[in-house]
């Protein structure tokens, strides 16, 4: 008795060795028709272990990148009934099913997707989209929204899907994404203000039930700058319209921050080593600003800016006082206003006195677009007869100042 169990224990394990490496030979053969894209080399792997569900994918595999679907479905279909609780063989079963037009088919297979894997946000994401697709948009945002609740990142996507089947309708896209709370209303006001929607922006912020922070305001005002919505991001950052022109720091009695958008002053980062708040020169106040040029500043490009809220077709006055020493160069320094939108120059100054003088203001007129927000004040260089053209010397700036003068359409 003890013998014949033995011989029964050895020949199980022989049996076992000889599957577990007729597997692993197969795992080879798999890998290596993934590799060479070998539908051979993917049947021999499926003959030496056709109970091992990857044989089967990889075989899905190669078959879906010969573009063969009918055989990937397949494939795909002996794999999933062998681990039928893998939730990404049925998603792969499901897109292959619709490739092939059958949506249906394509469902049933993510709806196995979903009830094996119900928690994760993929699995929701996927049978929504064919939802959606299939015309049946209110089940498909159940799922999509699903999907953004379990993983936030699918948010902005479902937002997106939104606005775009609303065709740009805003109650459709608050219908659809079905908003109750002020974290789901953020998220949508974010997105409004990445494209543009100013107005829209503002209405959604007075519906929220708690006030914004001020990491979250200071956001959406970067958000509708950057989205080139002016108004409404200055009024957002102010806290009501501007009904005249304003500048920050137009003296630069405060410190002068290195800031990359906004209304404030804006310094070129190659060139931020050169400017600095001077207290011993200035025309008024305290302090002014000093510029030290070594040589180096490509003409025509913008050493310091600062953009501000306009009126359309209305025509402004800019003044400011400039001093220099030792200023020497081909191509002098001098301040050019252009619209913020478009990038069309409005209006320049004179050239900076040169070599050197003491306080002097300058004053130009200029006129905004019909379609103006906002205006840049850029400090830049005219282009020079020569090339290298280097400067050199000091200017200090002081005492910038805007006024509307009069409506353009009163002209």
């Amino acid at each position: 008795m003890r013998v014949a169990l033995l011989i029964l224990l050895i020949l199980g394990c022989l049996f076992l060795i000889q599957a577990s490496a007729r597997v692993g030979i197969s795992r080879l053969f798999a890998r290596y028709a993934l590799a060479t894209n070998s539908i051979e080399v993917a049947d021999e792997a499926v003959r030496l272990a056709p109970s091992d569900p990857d044989a089967h994918r990889a075989r899905a595999t190669v078959l879906n990148r010969l573009q063969k679907p009918d055989e990937t479905a397949k494939s795909l279909e002996q794999a999933t009934a062998l681990r039928y609780r893998d939730d990404y063989l049925w998603i792969e079963l499901g897109n292959t099913r619709e490739e092939l037009g059958d949506t249906e088919g394509a469902l049933a297979a993510l709806d196995q997707a979903v009830r094996w894997a119900p928690y994760y946000a993929h699995t929701h994401w996927q049978r929504g989209n064919l939802l959606l697709r299939m015309g049946r948009a209110n089940d498909a945002f159940t799922d999509l929204h699903s999907a953004a609740i379990a993983n936030p990142r699918y948010a902005p996507n479902l937002i997106d899907l939104a606005w775009g089947i609303s065709r740009n309708d805003l109650k459709t896209t608050e219908a659809l994404l079905d908003i109750k709370s002020d974290n789901d209303r953020l998220a949508l006001i974010r997105y409004l203000a990445k494209k543009g929607k100013g107005r829209e922006v503002l209405d959604q912020i007075r519906l929220l039930t708690t006030p914004l922070s001020t990491d979250n305001k200071n956001e959406l005002v970067r958000l509708l700058f950057e989205s080139k919505a002016f108004n409404e991001s200055s009024e957002l950052l102010h806290g009501t319209h501007a009904r005249e022109p304003s500048l920050v720091n137009p003296g630069f009695e405060d410190p002068l921050l290195l800031n990359e958008s906004g209304f404030d002053w804006i310094i070129a980062p190659q060139q931020k080593n050169r400017l600095a708040i001077d207290v011993s020169e200035k025309l008024s106040g305290a302090k002014s600003l000093q510029i030290n040029l070594d040589g180096s500043w490509t003409p025509g490009t913008s050493l310091l800016s600062q953009t501000f809220v306009v009126d359309p077709n209305t025509s402004y006055r800019l003044s400011f006082a400039v001093k220099t020493k030792d200023l020497v160069t081909g191509g002098p320094p001098l301040i050019v206003v252009n619209d913020a939108s478009n990038n069309q120059l409005l209006g320049q100054s004179e050239n900076f006195p040169t070599p050197a003088t003491a306080w002097t203001k300058l004053s130009f007129d200029f006129t905004t677009l019909p379609t103006s927000q906002a205006a840049v004040i850029r400090l830049q260089r005219n282009n020079c007869d020569s090339s290298p053209c280097p400067i050199f010397g000091t200017l200090w700036l002081d005492e910038f100042h805007i006024k509307q003068t009069e409506a353009a359409s009163q002209r």
